[in-house]
């Protein structure tokens, strides 16, 4: 039988060459393991630790390799990092045992060579070995950061730029603490009171996200909340407040553009209260699949899910509302797609401007005039949000910012900018990811 430290190896050297992301990933291995609750809990905080702390571990374990540790297999420096991320991080297992096992993991896949090298690495990691203070006290502000809080030093450099030092720093914090789960009670099914009785998670603990019918919880998480009811959806609360800027009224016409996996869609649809049409578009098959399940699962019937190219897509009717959710770099969400921090570079960031900035031309075309545009992008980075949005409304004389603050809550709706953009920091407000929206108006002429 495979134990939690086998499925944490195993996921992170899928990692390596995969593209598929760790959480889905994670959630396939997990459904299909015989672990139990405590085990799928260790291998969860094993995977996560080590892809959180990858810098960390990677210039701890170099103070002990006698070789470049960049040259190594994968698979050393996985188990290395796995090994290492137990001995400082947690204390409840016996660094022996830790020792013995990552030696016995290196056996089983490397070899007894291999063995004998993680073995003399590890028994010298301890927390009174590591001085990173000392260490990294002739470091520069930023790179002492990237040590401290394992994120790659250029985004950290930026994130000073953009929001200073300390708000920085709250941000890097947030990406490494254990991630809140959201979950938005599905209206059109039950409703707050009933919910947790119908589901019998009465006693779990939560928290109110002070957002429409959405619950917080750490104890609650998408691997066991019965998402087959259709009582309920996986979403965090940043997310819903595009949805809410947006606001679309019963029985309108509303263009979702990037749509999968469905969350905002079906937000949208029970905000609408399953009134109207809703077009939900993705480029690819599968995921319009994923979109149409999701849609009989919550009992929505107004979502038409279309397999197209959101830039040239003609909808037969122009909406009267348009939600351009774009693709972009995912800087807000990498407490929760942890991976994300170390496959972030500057040529993938130009590609996604000129895609963002194309799916904004497009849905300018087909917006019918009078109709509201929200876009929104659950990244933090100015370049992909404020400032691509600026350079769309000089291009779009006809577009109008607008500060209509929709159905937010005037907890949200009191920080809303004169421009109608709402920008959301990591670590801000618990639970909520980073995240960007802002709405604007197709003015009449």
């Amino acid at each position: 039988m495979t134990s939690a430290r086998e499925l944490a190896f195993t996921l992170l050297q899928a990692l390596e060459t995969g593209n598929r992301h760790s959480d889905s990933l994670l959630h396939d291995m997990l459904q299909e393991s015989s672990l139990s609750r405590t085990d799928r809990a260790f291998a969860t905080s094993l995977v996560n630790g080590v892809l959180r702390y990858r810098l960390q571990l990677d210039f701890v374990i170099g103070h002990f390799y006698s070789h470049n540790l960049q040259k190594a297999s994968p698979a050393i420096r996985n188990i290395l990092r796995l090994g290492a991320w137990q001995l400082l991080f947690l204390d409840r297992v016996p660094a022996w045992a830790v020792v013995n096992e990552s030696v016995r993991l290196a056996r089983r896949f490397k070899g007894e060579r291999m063995a004998k090298l993680v073995n003399a690495v590890l028994r010298k990691i301890s927390p009174e070995t590591i001085h990173l203070e000392e260490w990294t006290r002739a470091m520069e502000p930023a790179a002492r950061l990237a040590l401290r809080y394992s994120h790659p030093e250029e985004l950290v450099k930026e994130w000073i730029a953009a929001y200073g030092t300390q708000r920085a720093e709250s941000m890097l914090r947030y990406d490494n603490e254990s991630p809140w789960f959201g979950f938005r009670i599905n209206s059109l099914k039950t409703d707050s009171d009933r919910f947790f009785t119908q589901t019998g998670t009465t006693e779990v603990a939560r928290l109110d996200s002070g957002l429409r019918k959405l619950f917080l919880s750490q104890d609650f998480s998408p691997f066991e909340v019965p998402l087959q009811s259709g009582l309920v959806s996986v979403q965090n609360p940043t997310q819903l407040l595009a949805c809410l800027l947006l606001n679309p009224t019963p029985g309108s016409e509303v263009l979702d553009m990037c749509a999968a996996p469905g969350g905002k869609t079906a937000a949208l649809a029970e905000l609408m209260g399953n009134e109207g049409h809703l077009t939900a578009l993705d480029i690819y098959e599968q995921k319009t699949n994923k979109i149409r399940r999701l849609a009989e699962t919550l009992g929505i019937s107004i979502i038409t899910a279309l397999t197209d190219d959101a830039r040239s897509f003609i909808p037969p009717t122009p909406p009267d509302a348009i939600l351009l959710d774009a693709p972009c770099t995912g800087t807000g969400v990498l407490g929760r797609r942890t991976e994300l921090r170390w496959k972030l570079d500057s040529k993938k960031l130009d590609g996604l401007l000129k895609l963002q900035a194309e799916l904004l031309e497009h849905a300018a075309h087909i917006l019918k005039e009078g109709g509201v545009l929200v876009y929104a992008t659950c990244s933090v980075d100015p370049r992909e949000n404020n400032l691509q949005t600026e350079a769309f409304l000089q291009r779009h004389p006809e577009f109008s910012p607008d500060a209509n603050p929709g159905s937010l809550p005037p907890a949200f709706s009191s920080v809303l900018r004169p421009d109608g953009s709402l920008l959301t920091l990591p670590g801000e407000q618990q639970g909520f990811d980073g995240g960007f929206c802002h709405r604007m108006v197709k003015n009449q002429r």
